[in-house]
């Protein structure tokens, strides 16, 4: 096994008086995020990023922790839309019943796109502190930002990536408003992904039983945000996270990922590696689509791991309710409700959803959905 941090380490690295809004404020002014750190050539990680025990403990040599028998389904969308539609539908269904992650690949985005999605978010990381810096903002209102840890200053601890985040919930940006290297990648990443959306909007559909345009009515996966997040090579990995157990608020998450790895997956209570697949995609339920299907399909928790090897570098993109669709009230579908199937949830809005999401200070790796519970 990995050594986990004991509390008394934790303490001895910070000092016994350790000010850990201080120490968030002093990173947050650097606005060099974590590659930052990496390139100045730390060789311990920072107090501020080391996770309690809990968060760490069923690392191991070797696997991390991970079940090496066990695969997240893979499903080829070839022939979706005429021969093979049934046979794609059905192993969609099977995938969210039982995973709520799948990789899907024949999807319909060029390989050139998805890899110069990849590169520009790696160039952009791996641009001059100085370069970067102009870009670093925190401020919701912007269409285009960079830093690190949304949740820096409320979090148990600081994950160990930086990100980008694009912002077409209202729709395309403003070009000016986005960095001349991501310019071109993102815009055309974004029209083949609105693309899929809509493909595996009447798919999912049918896989509930429902007739092909009804998510696609419902209006619950409208708007979108592209998220390129950066996990630099990390000197002490057993001590911190990429990302906490947690799971998508959402209704789906379509991701790319690069040929590092990081990613798992918890499946039949054990944490499964999402190894890359040449080409593909992978996509996950979020939380919203559990609700709004009434659990028969499944979102689950998911982490990245830190790692010596890397950069893991991974593109998100967002699908939920936005706009004033975000306000709207969403239940369970009643087509799939009976006297067997009565509904779990009450109804709530994405707003109030990700309301209680900061009310509770973020990703602390327990789920929000049993805040709908009726």
């Amino acid at each position: 096994m990995q050594a986990s941090p004991m509390h008394g380490e934790s303490v001895t690295r910070g000092g016994p008086c350790y000010d850990r809004a201080k120490e968030a404020e002093e990173f947050h002014e650097t606005k060099a995020g974590v590659k930052g750190l990496v390139d100045s050539g730390a060789a311990k990680v920072p107090r501020l990023f080391i996770h309690p025990p809990e968060n760490l403990h069923d690392f191991s040599s070797g696997t991390d922790g991970a079940a090496t028998s066990l695969e997240v389904p893979i499903i080829d969308m070839m022939g979706c839309r005429d021969s093979r539609r049934q046979d794609v539908v059905d192993e969609l269904r099977r995938a969210s019943e039982t995973w709520g992650f799948f990789q899907i690949v024949n999807h319909g985005v060029p390989a050139a796109v998805m890899d110069g999605m990849l590169e520009a978010v790696t160039q952009f990381h791996e641009q001059p502190e100085g370069v970067k810096r102009e870009w670093y903002s925190r401020d919701d209102a912007k269409k285009f930002r960079y830093y690190s840890n949304g949740d820096l200053f409320w979090s148990q601890a600081a994950a160990w990536r930086d990100t980008l985040l694009f912002d077409f919930s209202c729709g395309v940006p403003d070009p000016e408003e986005v960095p001349l290297l991501c310019r071109e990648p993102v815009f055309k990443y974004e029209e083949h992904i609105e693309k899929l959306k809509r493909s595996l909007s009447e798919l999912l559909s049918d896989a509930l039983g429902l007739d092909s345009g009804y998510l696609g009515d419902l209006e619950c996966m409208e708007s979108k945000r592209i998220v390129g997040h950066y996990y630099p090579i990390c000197p002490e990995p057993e001590l911190t996270m990429g990302t906490i157990n947690h799971s998508d608020a959402t209704i789906l998450t379509l991701l790319l990922q690069n040929n590092h790895g990081g990613l798992q997956v918890r499946h039949q209570n054990q944490w499964v590696d999402v190894s890359p697949v040449p080409g593909a995609i992978l996509a996950n339920i979020g939380d919203f689509m559990q609700l709004v299907s009434n659990d028969k399909f499944k979102s689950v928790e998911h982490r990245v791991l830190a790692r010596r090897a890397g950069p893991w570098v991974s593109v998100a993109c967002f699908l939920f309710p936005g706009g004033i669709r975000k306000s709207k009230p969403y239940g369970p579908i009643k087509e799939l409700l009976d006297e067997n199937h009565p509904p779990l949830y009450r109804q709530t809005s994405f707003a109030d959803y990700l309301g209680y999401f900061h009310s509770r200070n973020g990703l602390n790796g327990e789920s929000l959905l049993p805040h709908s519970f009726i």
